[in-house]
């Protein structure tokens, strides 16, 4: 039962073993210069910007650095409180080593 079950050994025929032939080039082929396929015109209208639609790209875009802004401060802030506990830590740790050897 907790024996492993082999596969029946392979009775397919050994490969046979070819021989690389020497290589022939095709010929070339003169090149012709084709023509450069030109995009037709777009139907669709260009995108016109009026005063109002500018003015709200632009206070999306302030509004987006204000938000990306306060994100980034607040990670660094995260930082520096945690450096803080932990060197105040390495403190305390130390003071109480020093403590314990000077008894």
């Amino acid at each position: 039962m907790f024996r492993p079950k082999y596969p029946p050994q392979d009775t397919a025929p050994p490969a046979t073993v070819t021989v690389p032939t020497a290589y022939t080039p095709a010929p070339v082929q003169p090149s012709v210069p084709a023509s450069v396929p030109v995009a037709p015109a777009s139907n669709r209208p260009t995108v016109q910007l009026t005063p109002g639609s500018a003015l709200a790209l632009a206070a999306g875009g302030g509004a987006m650095v204000l938000v990306v802004g306060a994100v980034l401060v607040s990670m660094l802030l995260a930082v520096a409180i945690t450096a803080t506990s932990v060197a105040v830590c390495a403190l305390v740790i130390r003071s109480i080593l020093n403590a314990e050897r000077n008894r």
